[in-house]
C-alpha cells in the first residue's frame, strides 16, 4: 500500500471470497482490486482500504453560512475541503466535478490531519468543513482530522447526505461539532430513482444526530421542480421533522439549478421556496430558510416568539444583529438555539482559496 492507502474497520469477508464494505447502506461487495461505488474505498489484499487518505481536491476559506449553517458561529470563516467520489449517485448533483470524479488525479493537495488543524488556526478559522463531496466515504481521514482540530479548539462541520451505517455513524459524529445533512426528498422512489439510495437510512441518521448526540444539526432540501416540491410531500416531510426532531432544527430549502444529468429540468422558482418555507412554518418549525436565491426575508433569522429580527442576511453578508451577549432575542429574551458569540463574525461573503500542506501530491 502507498502512503495514501490505509486499512479500515467497517467490512467483513464473504463466503465467496469477496469482501463487503459495511460503511454505508450500499454494502458494496468487492472482488480483489475492485473499488466501491464511492471510488475511494477498494478491496486490496482481501480487506477494504481507503485510497485517498491525506489527499484532497483543494482548500478554500468560506463563510460558515455557505455550508449552510445559520445557527453556528454566524459570520465566522470555515476552512473547507473535500476529496473525490460519493456513495450516492444523484442525477442532480451540484458538485459533480468532484463527487462523480473517478480519477485520483483530481486530488492535487496533500495534507495530514495535523497540518490541516494547524493551518486552520493560522488562518483564524473557527471551524473546518468536510464538504464538496460526502465525508462519509473518507471516514478515517475525516475523523482523524476532526480529532486533530479538536485538540486545537477548532470545530468540525460535516456537510453530508447522512447515508451511513450505525456503527461508523457513532464514531463519525462523536468527532463532529456540527452537521448539515441533506434530506433530498421525503419519498422512497425519489431516493431510489434519482440517488441510487434509500430514504430510511437518512431518516435514521437525522434522528440519531438530534436525539443521541450534542452535534448541532441543520438540514437542507434541494427543491427540484416536479420531483420533490409538491405540497403533499412538503406537508409530510414537515410533519415528520416536527414530530421526530422538534421545532428548533433549522431547515434550508435550496434552489435547484440544472446540472449533471438533469439539464432538462428548469431552475427552481423563488416562489416555490417561499411556499415550502410557509408550509414548514405552518407545521410549527421555527427556523426555515431559503437558499440559492436573493431573499433577505427567507435568509434571515427571526425570533419565533415575538417576530424580532435576530440575524439579517443578504446572501452571505450579515446585517442587523438582534441578539444579546447570551444569544437571546434582545427584544423578548427568548433563547436562540445554536452556538453564538456576543457579536457576529466579520468574514462576510469572501471565498478565499488557500494552500494547505507541504507539497502537491
Amino acid at each position: 500500500m502507498d502512503k495514501h492507502t490505509v486499512s479500515t474497520r467497517y467490512w467483513h469477508l464473504l463466503d465467496d471470497g469477496r469482501v463487503q464494505c459495511d460503511l454505508c447502506p450500499r454494502y458494496c461487495k468487492l472482488k480483489e482490486g475492485q473499488r466501491g461505488l464511492c471510488f475511494v474505498r477498494a478491496n486490496q489484499e482481501n480487506q477494504v482500504v481507503l485510497t485517498s487518505y491525506g489527499r484532497s481536491s483543494g482548500f478554500c476559506v468560506d463563510p460558515i453560512e455557505k455550508k449552510p449553517l445559520n445557527h453556528f458561529l454566524p459570520g465566522t470563516s470555515v476552512l473547507s475541503f473535500g476529496t473525490a467520489g460519493c456513495n450516492l449517485a444523484c442525477k442532480f448533483c451540484q458538485n459533480w466535478d468532484m463527487s462523480k470524479s473517478r480519477e485520483i488525479d483530481i486530488l492535487a493537495s496533500e495534507a495530514s490531519p495535523q497540518t490541516i488543524a494547524q493551518r486552520a488556526r493560522e488562518l483564524n478559522c473557527r471551524s473546518i468543513a468536510f464538504t464538496y463531496n460526502d465525508p462519509v466515504i473518507f471516514h478515517e481521514y475525516a475523523v482523524d482530522t476532526a480529532n486533530a482540530c479538536r485538540e486545537l479548539g477548532i470545530h468540525s462541520v460535516a456537510v453530508t447526505a447522512g447515508y451511513v451505517c450505525e456503527e461508523p455513524r457513532r464514531e463519525f459524529y462523536a468527532a463532529m461539532d456540527a452537521a448539515n445533512i441533506d434530506l433530498k426528498s421525503f419519498d422512497e422512489q425519489f431516493y431510489y430513482k434519482l440517488t441510487g439510495g434509500h430514504l430510511q437510512p437518512v431518516l435514521d441518521t437525522l434522528m440519531y444526530v438530534k436525539q443521541e448526540t450534542d452535534v448541532w444539526l441543520e438540514i437542507t432540501t434541494l427543491l427540484i421542480p416536479g420531483h420533490n416540491d409538491s405540497d403533499d410531500e412538503l406537508h409530510r416531510m414537515s410533519d415528520w421533522l416536527m414530530d421526530k426532531l422538534g421545532p428548533d432544527v433549522p431547515l434550508h430549502f435550496s434552489a435547484f439549478h440544472p446540472d449533471w444529468k438533469m439539464h432538462d429540468v428548469p431552475p427552481t422558482p423563488a416562489e416555490t421556496l417561499t411556499r415550502a418555507r410557509q408550509i414548514a412554518m405552518q407545521h410549527g418549525l421555527h427556523y426555515v430558510y431559503t437558499g440559492n436565491v436573493h431573499d433577505t426575508q427567507g435568509n434571515s433569522t427571526w425570533c419565533h416568539s415575538c417576530g424580532h429580527l435576530l440575524i439579517e442576511r443578504d446572501w452571505y453578508e450579515l446585517g442587523r444583529w438582534g441578539l444579546d451577549a447570551n444569544g437571546c432575542c434582545e427584544s423578548c429574551g427568548t433563547q436562540l438555539p445554536g452556538l453564538f458569540e456576543a457579536e457576529a463574525g466579520h468574514w462576510g461573503s469572501r471565498r478565499m482559496p488557500v494552500f494547505v500542506g507541504d507539497k502537491s501530491a
